[in-house]
């Protein structure tokens, strides 16, 4: 698995639970979502997993919209059932869709002001 940033580990984590389809090359896994932030996401784990470890995978996150919010992403940990990858980046069509789903599940907004600012 690569490096992780350690930016990545500071973000506000908001759980949510909406079905994710993950993909990597032609395989697919329907799972649940468990949390997201900035930085990335967590998963339930799917009882036949056989991922490459070494390859990115695909996020794709039934929020209610028309067109699925789209994570590219890498696996960065497998523990207890539960799959945390963290984002390699998000496209501007996606970006704002990631930041209304976040600050819709935020007790606080200004958080993720912030935290945009520390990605500028």
């Amino acid at each position: 698995m690569p490096e992780s940033r350690s930016e990545h580990q500071d973000f506000t984590h908001v759980r949510i639970d909406l079905p994710v389809e993950v993909q990597q090359g032609g395989s697919v896994w329907h799972q649940r979502l468990v949390d997201i932030s900035l930085g990335g996401a967590a998963t339930d784990q799917p009882d036949v997993w056989d991922a490459q470890y070494n390859e990115p995978f695909t996020l794709l996150i039934d929020t209610g919209a028309p067109e699925p919010l789209e994570l590219h992403a890498w696996l960065q940990s497998v523990d207890n059932k539960r799959l945390g990858f963290t984002v390699e980046h998000v496209d501007r069509e996606n970006i704002a869709p990631l930041l209304a789903l976040l600050q819709a599940h935020m007790d606080n907004p200004d958080v993720l002001d912030a935290e945009m600012k520390r990605l500028e």
